[in-house]
C-alpha cells in the first residue's frame, strides 16, 4: 500500500511540473508574438550605416561612404499563426501623395524552426537542418529580398529584461544592395542583427563584417555598423503604400508560394543572376494582369534558379 501510495505521488509530481513546464512555455510564446506584432503599423525609418575599422591590406582602400536616408515603411501582417509570424515591409519614398512606392524586404518570424538556409557565396544558401535542442524556445528570423528570394536567416531568443525587449542573431548574407553597385572586393555580409522594442517603436542595430570568401579562406575587409530607427507615426502617412499593397497583395503571395515550393524541398539552392538580363524583381512587377498566375510565376522563378 505504501509503495502503491509512493507511485501515486511521484506521477502527481511529475503530472505538475510537465503542467506547468507546458503553461510556462505557452505563456513564453504568446509574450513574444505579441512583441514581433509590435513591428507592425506605419513608420518613418531613418537608414543610418558607416564603416567603422578597415582590414584590407589594400593601401589604395576607399571605404564605403556614410550614409544616411529616411523614407516611410508600412509594416504589414501576411501571416500570424500559431508558431509563425510574416511581416512585410512596403517601402514609401515619402509621406507626399505623388510618392513611389515598392516592395522591400520580408521577415518570417518561426519558432523552434530547424529548418534554415545559410547563405555560402555568389548567390548559394546551404540548406541545415538544425538540432531541436539547439533551437529550444527560439524563433528563427527569414528575411527575403524584394523578389522573395532568400537573403539570410538567424536563430535567437527574445528577451524580455528590466521593460527591454531584445533579439539577437548572426547570419551571413549577400552584400546590401546600397553596395552591389559600388564593391567587388568583398562577397559576402556578416550581419550581427539587434532587433529591440523601444518608446518610439523599435530599432535594427547591425554590427557588420564584409568578408571575402573563397573555397579556401575568407579575410574581413572591414566593419561597418547599421543603425535603423522605426518610429512609430500615423498610419495616413502611409496611405500610399497601403493601397499599393492591396492592389499587389495577390501576385505576391503566389510568389510567396512559388518560392515556398522549391525552399520546401529542403536542398541547396543556387540562384543564375549572370544569364538573365532583367532582374527577377522587374520581371514579376512588370507581369501583365491575365499572366498573373501560379504556372506562369512558377515558370519565371524557374528560369532564375541553377539547379
Amino acid at each position: 500500500m505504501k509503495k502503491i501510495f509512493e507511485i501515486s505521488l511521484i506521477l502527481l509530481v511529475l503530472s505538475c511540473f510537465f503542467y506547468f513546464s507546458n503553461k510556462n512555455k505557452s505563456t513564453n510564446i504568446e509574450k513574444d508574438k505579441s512583441t514581433i506584432l509590435k513591428m507592425c503599423g506605419c513608420y518613418e525609418v531613418t537608414f543610418n550605416y558607416a564603416e567603422t575599422f578597415v582590414f584590407s591590406q589594400d593601401s589604395t582602400y576607399v571605404p564605403s561612404p556614410n550614409k544616411k536616408e529616411t523614407i516611410y515603411e508600412w509594416v504589414d501582417l501576411v501571416e500570424n499563426s500559431k508558431n509563425k509570424i510574416v511581416l512585410q515591409h512596403i517601402l514609401q519614398t515619402s509621406s507626399d501623395t505623388d510618392a513611389f512606392v515598392i516592395k522591400h524586404w520580408r521577415q518570417d518570424w518561426q519558432y523552434e524552426d530547424v529548418n534554415l538556409y545559410i547563405y555560402d557565396v555568389d548567390n548559394k544558401w546551404i540548406f541545415n537542418y538544425l538540432d531541436k535542442n539547439d533551437v529550444e524556445g527560439k524563433w528563427s528570423q527569414k528575411v527575403y529580398q524584394i523578389d522573395d528570394m532568400p537573403r539570410y536567416s538567424g536563430v535567437g531568443t527574445w528577451l524580455h529584461l528590466d521593460g527591454i525587449s531584445y533579439w539577437e542573431s548572426t547570419a551571413d548574407a549577400p552584400l546590401a544592395r546600397r553596395e552591389t553597385m559600388i564593391r567587388s572586393d568583398y562577397n559576402v555580409l556578416n550581419r550581427g542583427n539587434r532587433v529591440q522594442i523601444t518608446d518610439y517603436g523599435w530599432l535594427h542595430e547591425q554590427d557588420n563584417k564584409k568578408i571575402y570568401r573563397t573555397d579556401l579562406s575568407e579575410n574581413i575587409i572591414a566593419m561597418e555598423k547599421g543603425y535603423n530607427t522605426y518610429t512609430k507615426v500615423n498610419d495616413n502617412k502611409c496611405q500610399l503604400a497601403v493601397e499599393w499593397w492591396k492592389i499587389h497583395f495577390d501576385k505576391w503571395q503566389y510568389v510567396r508560394n512559388s518560392w515556398n515550393k522549391r525552399l520546401d524541398l529542403n536542398k541547396d539552392i543556387s540562384i543564375d543572376l549572370d544569364n538573365n538580363s532583367i532582374s527577377l524583381y522587374n520581371k514579376l512587377s512588370n507581369l501583365k494582369k491575365d499572366s498573373i498566375k501560379p504556372l506562369i510565376i512558377d515558370k519565371i522563378i524557374r528560369n532564375y534558379i541553377a539547379e
